[in-house]
Formats: structure tokens, sequence, C-alpha cells
């Protein structure tokens, strides 16, 4: 791997990590309008990148290349789908201001399954760097250091907020500032191994680019869906979350249209 690939692997978990870092700066509570605000950013981004980085370059690779071009699009978007469905009933996690956690009953502490949490929904954007970039190793026509670039930032920006969510709550749950700073790290440490992890993939199998691109969307569309939009759509002031997607939305296809 080059530098610009795995400088753009790691991006995104700095931007965690700055975000886990706010458990220094902030107080003991995370300001729920805010929280609701960037829950719809981080959506908006999601959904963008979906989009403008992942189907719409897989459907065009498969057009130059004379094939269907809508059938890897539908494949891979749905497996996306049903990888985070199963994933998502055999890991037991619990998600921010829940009670009840998710998946097999199990004794772990509630640090943990907070920390799970996030590390499912930072699985498919690990994909999605990794595949972009996999494409970029490879020099498909579709995919540009500059695009890559964008998505890296893209990613980094919503992953900023997702750190400090993750670590906030820690520290008002009365963890000490420097364990709530580990777990919101350590959540996103997934993406970089999951994106190295799917770069080999690609490497071995070029022809699962278009596949994979599509995989990695459908993924995402499945977090969004199914945690980001229904928690920041939750109890009051959901026209803030609403908010929150149209300027994670506009703000990740502007850089991917601007550096494509």
């Amino acid at each position: 791997m080059n530098r610009d690939v795995i400088i753009g692997i790691f991006i995104p978990f700095i931007g965690t990590t700055l975000g886990a870092s706010m458990i220094f700066f902030m107080k003991d509570k995370f300001n729920p309008k805010l929280e609701k605000v960037l829950l719809g950013f981080a959506s908006g981004v999601m959904i963008a990148a979906s989009i403008w980085s992942l189907l719409i370059p897989g459907i065009e690779m498969v057009e130059e290349s004379g094939g269907i071009s809508w059938l890897p699009a539908a494949v891979g978007f749905l497996s996306g789908v049903f990888f985070l469905l199963i994933l998502d009933r055999i890991i037991p996690h619990l998600h921010i201001d829940e009670t009840v956690p998710e998946g097999p009953k199990t004794n772990l502490k509630k640090k943990t399954m907070l920390m799970l949490a996030v590390t499912l929904h930072n699985i498919p954007e690990g994909m999605a760097i990794g595949v972009v970039y996999a494409g970029l190793m490879i020099n498909a026509s579709n995919i540009t250091v500059a695009s890559a670039l964008a998505l890296s930032l893209g990613i980094a920006i919503q992953n900023f907020p997702e750190g400090a969510i993750i670590s906030m709550p820690m520290k008002a749950d009365g963890a000490t500032k420097g364990k709530g700073f580990l777990y919101g790290t350590l959540s996103g440490i997934v993406e970089p191994i999951a994106s190295i992890i799917t770069i080999l993939l690609t490497s071995l199998v070029v022809p699962l680019l278009p596949y994979l691109l599509s995989f990695a969307a459908g993924a995402m569309i499945y977090v969004v869906v199914e945690e980001l939009v229904p928690e920041s759509q939750d109890g009051k002031h959901s026209d803030l979350g609403t908010i929150g997607v149209a300027f994670g939305f506009t703000v990740m296809m502007v850089l991917d249209v601007a550096l494509g």
C-alpha cells in the first residue's frame, strides 16, 4: 500500500479519536439537541457517500465493461443490508439512551455493549473506505485520489460526533475521562481493520469491485435506516435531526463532486 492509501484509511479513525477527545472539554452530559443534529448529520453523510462514492462508481464500472449495470448494484446492495441485519442479530449491543440491549442475551457491561453498537456502525464505513481505495490501487477509471480522499474526509467528519457520542455517556455514567476517551477511540479502530481486509479481498478478486462498492453502500444505508435516523427522530426536537441530515448530505455531496 502506498502512502496515500494508508493516510486515507486512517483519516476516519482520526476523526473518531478527535471526537472522543471532547470528553476532556465538554460537560458531563451531551446536549440532547446537539446529539440529534449530529446523528442526523452522520445519516446525511452516509446516505450521500453511499450514492456518490459507492453506488454510482460501481454502476459506471459495469457500464464501461458492457455488463448489466444494475445487477451488481442490486445484488451487492441487498447483500450489504442483510449482512448487517445478521450482525445486528448475533452481536449483543446497546444503543445510546437505550436501556434494553439488542442481540443475544449476555452478561457484558453496558459500556462494552455501547462500544459494540458503534463498532457495528463502523464496519460498513471501513469497508466503504477499503473498497474505494482498492479501486484506486487497481486504477479503476471511476475512482480518483480526490474522490477517495473525499470519502475519507466525509466519514471522518461524521465520525467526529460519533466519537463524542460514545465517550460522553461513559463519563456521565461514572467512568474516568481517560477511560471514556479510550472506549470512544477504540470504537473506531474497526474501520481501518475493515478497510485493510476489504482491500486485500478486492485485490485478489478484481471483478468483485462493483459488487463490493454496492455491498458497502447497502450496509451503510442499513445503519442509517435502522439506527441513526430513528435515534435522531425519537422524542422532542426531531426537526433538528432532519436539519442535520440535510446538512450532512449536502457536505458529503459537495466534497465528492468538488474533489471527485
